[in-house]
């Protein structure tokens, strides 16, 4: 295996350049949504410490030990799927010195074809987060896709850290409600005091409970899972779908071990080719944009059903004027308790899919104006959005990963600047910026290596994205598509979905089902409008 391929410490004087979605080498014509794109990357300025080096070179990782390549699968029904097989795998903490540490167990799952003479191979798949689970997925994914569940044994894990998997420890659930206790957007002494010592205590007991695990919690040891896992199957190439984080995860497997992938599909992509810093600086204008030119238009329109405004800015005054009331006086229902960062942890939560997530919502917000009087289906629906999103498990590995895989500024009088700026444009997502980055800013120094993604050695890559995505925005999509030479990007206008595949887009599934069942690659990039829905 060429395991230092591609694979360098971070240059901080050469920032991700995504002024344009075209691959290297190619001239394209500026079309009105590319000059829309690079008018919003030009809203979202970084700090000069972005992407800066602390990662370690690549050290070389010798031959996988025998008591790994040699273990059986042994395939069981999973219990909490019996559609599916699972089963475990044991796996270096430290894939760079195999004998340094106790091994992890990562837990695998697969749905077999029904007939092995239409069978294609296997096609793997990655959770998003980082911290969402993926053993489990490959049922639902079969069950919306069955076309791939008939050609392919699809297959999952739980990646090191989460699930099944030997988990990340930092907080009780009941330690953990501090770190969202009070007004992210209170810019006072005294609250910027108590975030920045929540977001040191949080790090601090991850650090503390994780018993020597969270330097290996990174997105290359996951990726050197994932071709332990093929290996195990019998597999020489194997075909990839991920969405979300598992763009990157893709992406960084693809880099390392180009040659073991026979096809694969990143949907809605995080921006593999910078930093987590310079990713997650960009969240608060694209969660923001989806919030008031989606959502809040959406809900307008309704005003007959949900009674929340006739108009956008109606809508979103109403919006406010409950946040500030939650301020005044969270809402206290038993275990539960919405105060301002919850209602925008769940309002987060609720944009990400248009025909899933924004009913929710607006059935949630609703609940939240007479509480009492509520319906209790409502209030059970409340309970959930804005009960129920990041709790400690999640968190757990999600700091781990985006702490670890690139390096953060550690000054936090900027990251209390970039804070009250962020929550002044885009207070959504933007006032708790200081929150998480001082997570970040005050976490061990990371020693992951970079892997720098170029696409070198590698098959035509699918790439999807929509325009309004929130979590996954396009302008980082954009820069990413430049960076992985030789992929094509699937642009989805009209939308602003996170995740498009599968999904009610017959041009998306007609591209993605083309290039999998087919071995059809588009030409070139395209664009595929969404179906209109009322």
């Amino acid at each position: 295996m060429d395991v230092n391929a591609n694979v360098t410490r971070p240059d901080p004087s050469t920032p991700a350049d995504s002024r344009t979605g075209a691959p290297t080498g190619t001239r394209r014509r500026r079309t009105p949504l590319a000059a829309l794109t690079a008018a919003l990357l030009a809203a979202v300025t970084l700090p000069a410490t972005a992407g800066a080096a602390g990662a370690s070179a690549l050290p070389a990782t010798p031959a996988v030990p025998a008591r790994y390549a040699q273990q059986h699968l042994a395939w069981q029904p999973c219990a909490e799927e019996p559609s599916l097989e699972c089963a475990t795998m044991a796996v270096p903490r430290d894939w760079h010195h195999p004998a340094g540490g106790p091994d992890l167990t990562v837990a695998v799952s697969r749905h077999r074809v029904a007939d092995p003479a239409q069978r294609r191979g296997t096609l793997l798949m990655a959770a998003g987060g980082p911290g969402g689970k993926g053993l489990l997925r490959p049922a639902g994914f079969v069950h919306d896709a069955p076309a791939l569940g008939a050609a392919y044994d699809v297959v999952g894990f739980d990646q090191r850290g989460v699930g099944h998997s030997t988990q990340a420890v930092c907080q009780t659930p009941e330690e953990f409600q501090a770190f969202f206790a009070g007004d992210f957007r209170d810019d006072s002494p005294a609250a910027r005091d108590r975030v920045i010592a929540n977001s040191r205590k949080l790090a601090a007991d991850c650090e503390q409970r994780s018993g020597g695990l969270l330097p290996y919690l990174n997105t290359e040891q996951t990726a050197r899972d994932i071709d332990l896992f093929r290996a195990l199957l019998g597999e020489r190439r194997i075909t990839y779908y991920g969405p979300s984080y598992a763009t990157m995860i893709g992406a960084y497997y693809a880099t390392l071990f180009p040659q073991r992938v026979e096809r694969m599909v990143l949907d809605s992509n995080i921006g593999f080719d910078g930093s987590w810093e310079q990713f997650q600086l960009g969240q608060p204008m694209s969660f923001q944009r989806r919030f008031e030119e989606d959502f809040l238009p959406w809900l307008a329109a309704r005003d007959s059903t949900y009674h929340y405004g006739s108009t956008p800015a109606e809508a979103k005054a109403r919006w406010e004027q409950r946040r500030a009331a939650l301020h005044d006086n969270p809402l206290v229902d038993g275990t539960l308790t919405i105060g301002p960062n919850q209602l925008d942890n769940g309002t987060i939560q609720g944009i990400y899919s248009r025909d899933n997530g924004f009913p929710l919502l607006a059935t949630s917000l609703t609940a939240l104006e007479d509480w009492p009087g509520a319906d209790p289906a409502a209030r059970a629906t409340a309970r959930r959005v804005f009960g129920e999103y990041l709790g400690p498990e999640f968190l757990a590995e999600f700091f781990s990963v985006t702490c670890n895989d690139t390096a953060w500024s550690r000054d936090l009088s900027v990251w209390a600047a970039r804070g009250a700026e962020n929550t002044a444009r885009w207070p959504l997502v933007g006032a708790r910026t200081l929150a998480f980055a001082a997570v970040c800013a005050t976490w061990p120094a990371p020693t992951a290596p970079q892997v720098r993604v170029t696409g070198a050695g590698l098959p035509p890559t699918l790439m999807l994205n929509s325009v309004h995505d929130p979590a996954t925005y396009y302008e980082a999509a954009l820069s990413a598509h430049r960076a992985l030479r030789g992929s094509r990007l699937v642009t989805v206008t009209g939308n602003g979905d996170h995740g498009q595949y599968p999904g009610p887009n017959t041009c998306v599934r007609d591209v993605v089902e083309s290039y999998l069942l087919a071995d059809r690659i588009p030409a070139r990039d395209l664009t595929c409008a969404s179906p209109q829905t009322s």
